[in-house]
């Protein structure tokens, strides 16, 4: 089954281009052109640590070209629009890390610092923490420290002075304010003006504990403690993992190892386990086992995950392999969508879907993860 996850991967980039990706299936449905966004970003991330693990050269000739139809000489980016001033757009930013370093561009360095002066710009809460996006003033979604501080901490190490601590910092708030000493979980959003329609007026906290956020926090703690130095800095971000796994394990499916869309309403009607979210915990998991700061058990607990999803949502139609069980999309707000209120009813509301990136990405990441399990570097 392996190798035919290698086949479906080799598919997916074969009937994609610049501008009509596979995966991409929220803008596909949408009508929208091609821009620069986090959903591609995912699986470009994916691809390049498929090359990293088998030294196929064509997942990395793909993220190299489809990257160079975004990126110009001067750096500039196109679709990049810095004034939207949204965390999601900040992600794409890690492929260039890689990429600079297989190519030796400058393009890339340059378009790094264009990110970098993005991000600089981003409002912030009264704690400090990033806005998730211009038009969610004060609010701090948890998915954000995956989609910027991941970027900020590699360009740090790159071409910083070592000062992690803003990055530090920003996940101590989200440790402070959004997780629930109860349940040991985390919530979806939290709104510093204690305003917005979704918010609690009391704590502003969001009202449910939605899988892939979760995902997205595990996944960000895993890639940033693989890239910080050995101190207190990293052993801080590593006892937050600690706690959110040890938190989040006893919600999983005992048979599939998976994770509920609403993490803690294991068996409601309407509630599923989905695909997205548990690869994501999959990947933190063995990652985490594999750096040493989680211990050695989430390395068969990830595996059974991986398997647990395979096994429950992995089919073939013809000769292309399908992943179903993904949560399109989910959000918080804004105003003129009151719909989008962090309830359990919205959560299960929204489509499940095929082969979308923001599941097909982080169930290739974490594929890639079992294959290191499977061939120790």
């Amino acid at each position: 089954m392996y190798q035919k996850i290698n086949d479906y991967v080799l598919h997916l980039i074969r009937t994609s281009s610049p501008e009509k990706t596979a995966w991409n299936i929220e803008r596909a449905r949408q009508g929208l052109p091609a821009t620069w966004n986090y959903i591609d970003g995912c699986m470009l991330n994916a691809l390049l640590e498929m090359t990293e693990i088998t030294g196929d050269s064509r997942y990395a000739d793909f993220v190299e070209g489809f990257i160079d139809s975004f990126v110009m000489e001067d750096g500039t980016i196109r679709t990049f629009q810095p004034e939207k001033q949204t965390l999601d757009d900040i992600n794409e930013g890690r492929v260039l890390f890689p990429l600079y370093q297989m190519t030796g561009k400058e393009k890339y360095r340059r378009a790094m610092n264009v990110m970098k002066k993005a991000l600089e710009k981003q409002p912030r809460t009264k704690e400090g923490s990033f806005w998730h996006k211009k038009i969610y003033p004060n609010q701090v979604w948890l998915d954000g420290i995956y989609m910027a501080q991941v970027f900020a901490a590699l360009y740090e190490k790159h071409f910083g002075s070592g000062d992690y601590s803003d990055i530090v910092g920003q996940i101590r708030t989200v440790r402070d304010k959004m997780f629930d000493e109860e349940k040991r979980l985390y919530y979806h959003g939290y709104d510093q003006s204690r305003s917005v329609f979704w918010a609690d007026p009391v704590t502003g906290l969001s009202k449910s504990f939605w899988l892939r956020a979760q995902g997205w926090f595990s996944t960000a703690l895993v890639d940033i403690a693989g890239i910080l130095p050995e101190g207190a800095e990293k052993e801080y971000i590593a006892a937050v993992l600690r706690e959110m796994m040890d938190g989040l394990l006893p919600y999983a499916d005992q048979e599939s190892g998976m994770f509920w869309q609403v993490v803690d309403q294991g068996g409601r009607e309407g509630n599923y386990l989905e695909t997205s979210g548990s690869s994501m915990m999959a990947y933190a998991m063995l990652k985490g086992a594999r750096l040493g700061i989680l211990d050695k058990k989430y390395a068969a607990e990830g595996l059974k995950t991986f398997h647990g999803i395979m096994n429950r949502y992995l089919t073939f139609e013809g000769e292309n392999l399908v992943l179903d069980g993904i949560c399109l999309v989910a959000g918080l707000g804004p105003e003129k969508d009151k719909r989008r209120d962090g309830t359990y009813a919205y959560y299960i509301s929204e489509p499940v879907v095929k082969n979308d990136a923001k599941g097909a990405a982080p169930f290739v990441m974490c594929y890639t993860e079992v294959m290191r399990l499977n061939r120790p570097e």
